[in-house]
Formats: C-alpha cells, structure tokens, sequence
C-alpha cells in the first residue's frame, strides 16, 4: 500500500501509540518485542532513528533485520535475516536474567497506580462468571517487567483501576522503595513509562506513584483524568506529544496496513473479504460448471456415431389382439 503526501499527515490512534514506543527506543538498544504492536514499533525504530537497534524475540532470535509483520513471535518467514536463533529458555536466562536486555514492551488489560499490571483475566480467576474474559496470560512479561532496564507499557484497550484482578507482572509493588526491598529484582529496574491513546504517564522518583507526563495534540486535562480512578497528578511542565512524520506514517501502513488500522476498520475489511470469498466461490464454481458441461458437450459431438449390434437392438414391439372369449 502507497501511502498519498500530505503536508500534514493524519493518523490514527493506534498509529501514534505506536510512534511513541518506537520513539523511545534508542540506537544500540537490545529490544524485547513481542507480537503486535511492540514488534511494529521496534522496526520502526530500527528503519528511521535507530538503525543499531538490537530486535529479539522471546521465542528465540536475535538481532532480526524486519521484513514483513511476522504472523507470530517464532516466525523466520517476517526476516531478511537474524544475527541467531535460539529457543526461549536460553533467551530468558542467558539474555534477560542477566541483564542485558535494555528495553521491554508490554501490554496490559488493567494497570494500577504502581504500574502492576493485570493480562490474565478480567473478573474472576478462580470462580469465572460469564461475564468474567479471560485473557491470553503473561507470557514472559513477569520475567521482562523485573529484570528490563526500561520497561514501557503500553494501555490499548485497557483501563486504570485502584485494585487488579489479577497480578500478573510487576511494577513498584506498593510504591515507594517496596520493589527494591524484596530483593527479587534487578536494582533500577520497573516501569518506565505507560503509553495510551492520550497521553503517556511517568512515574515519581520517590512515591513510585504514576503521573501525567504529556498529552496528544487536541487531548484535554480533564479527558484523561476521568479514565483514572485516582487523583491523578499532573506533571509541572506538561508537555504536548510531537505530531507523526510522513515517514513514520508511510513506513508502518507499508509494513502492516492491518496492524495499523482500527478493530472497527479491520472488521469490516474481514466482513467484506469473506463476503468477496463466498460470492466469487460461487461465481467459480457455477463457471466451473458450465465449463465442465460445455467440454463434455463438445467431447461428445466429436465421437463417431455407432449403431448398436443387432442382438443389442430392441425388438420390435407387437400389440397382441387380445384373447377372444370362447362362445
């Protein structure tokens, strides 16, 4: 897909979540993406600002140089090329528990003013109603939110929310020095920073408390505020997030013009391409057909005509008179 020049380039939300992940990737940075959104971002980064970026997967390789969306975290298929491949524990204790991975993008279905994330499930763990969702789990974020030197979250389709239901992946605990004090992970590490389509949160250096960092061009105060249950803080010097540039925009719709778009757009591209599969299915098949019949009629009309043999000839049929009554 060739994306049109515009002096001023529009944009969609999730287009410019992804933008500001990407931006907060630095040259020379070893980077932990998973499927999604993150991976987009990574290879945005590493096409414009941040060619040295180190991209590696949880599944195994490393040091990838990005060609397609790939259709899952282990596929070789996306790459024109990996630097190695491992598998996932190695990728784990030899990269990640060692410190070496510089930056970490999550996702998050609930975060609470820590940055503890929820991505299990919504509602009950144990005694699920119906209207509880369960969701696709933690995958290895627990392992990158605690040993990450930078761990970027990222707030889709999510909420803020005082309590979790489900603690899955670590942020600052309880706040304050509480991380740090369990002695379970890697010093100066936790979240970063929490990117959403409005704005992007910090946290405080002492309190570990989340705040308003900056905000979207046409975004208000009081907008973000009613999305967080809490008494949100705003930073001093709130800032106004750069808009996209041309190229940020043309690369990410040429690398996945899917990934890009909206759930509401996506699904109706998917309704209109099953509604093209059926209606062209039946189209062919109904051309197959006459094709079919017209070959046969063809075919046949070529074959020399043959009378059957004589004592394959049926008999003629003679009426008889029926039988006279006798007088």
């Amino acid at each position: 897909m060739r994306c049109v020049k515009m002096s001023k380039p529009k944009f969609t939300l999730k287009e410019l979540l992804i933008i500001q992940i990407a931006r907060e990737i630095k040259d020379g940075d070893i980077v932990i993406i998973g499927q999604g959104l993150p991976i987009m971002a990574g290879c945005l980064a590493k096409k414009t600002h941040a060619p040295n970026a180190i991209l590696a997967t949880e599944a195994g390789m490393f040091d990838y140089i990005p060609h397609i969306a790939p259709l899952h975290i282990a596929d070789p298929t996306c790459t024109r090329g990996y630097t190695y491949s491992t598998d996932l524990f190695d990728q784990f204790t030899v990269l990640c528990y060692r410190g070496y991975v510089d930056v970490a993008v999550l996702g998050a279905a609930q975060i609470d003013k820590y940055g503890n994330i929820n991505s299990t499930v919504i509602g009950s763990y144990l005694n699920m109603e119906k209207k509880d969702i369960r969701l696709p789990g933690a995958g290895g974020a627990p392992d990158f939110a605690a040993y990450a030197k930078k761990v970027i979250i990222t707030l889709l389709g999510g909420e803020f929310v005082e309590k979790l239901d489900y603690f899955t992946s670590p942020g600052y605990l309880t706040g304050g020095t509480s991380r740090d004090d369990t002695g379970a992970f890697q010093p100066g590490t936790g979240p970063s920073m929490i990117i959403t389509t409005q704005a992007i949160f910090k946290f405080d250096t002492q309190t570990k408390e989340l705040y308003l960092d900056a905000i979207y061009p046409g975004v208000k105060v009081e907008e973000v505020k009613a999305k967080v249950p809490w008494d949100l803080k705003i930073a001093e010097n709130l800032r106004e997030i750069p808009l996209p540039t041309e190229e940020e925009i043309e690369f990410l719709r040429n690398f996945s013009p899917q990934g890009t778009a909206s759930n509401q757009v996506n699904m109706e591209i998917l309704a209109a391409a099953v509604k093209a599969f059926t209606e062209g299915g039946r189209e062919f098949k109904r051309k197959k057909l006459l094709l079919e019949q017209k070959a046969i009629q063809k075919e046949s009309a070529k074959q020399p005509q043959v009378e059957p043999p004589l004592e394959a000839q049926a008999e003629p049929q003679v009426e008889k008179e029926p039988d006279k009554e006798p007088q």
